[in-house]
């Protein structure tokens, strides 16, 4: 009677709800840090192979700063 994809939609939004709720609530989410997260997954892909960690994780950590992300101008001289 149901279309299948409706019937998993809606155990979906029902497995999901607290988190949904808290959302509607509070106003916050995750999203930075899940944004964060998946710019750092990019950077180590990029760099497989490359053989030193630590230029790997100074890259990483360079690429996640605030300045790189967009948040702080630079005033125009």
């Amino acid at each position: 009677m149901f279309i299948p994809e409706v019937r998993q939609l809606a155990t979906i939004v029902d497995r999901w709800w607290p988190e949904v709720a808290a959302f509607i609530d509070t106003g916050h989410s995750n999203a930075e840090s899940e944004g964060i997260n998946r710019v750092i997954k990019l950077v180590a892909r990029n760099a497989f192979g490359f053989r030193n960690n630590d230029h790997q994780q100074l890259r990483t950590r360079c690429v996640t700063t605030r300045r790189a992300r967009g948040h702080l101008r630079i005033a125009q001289l």
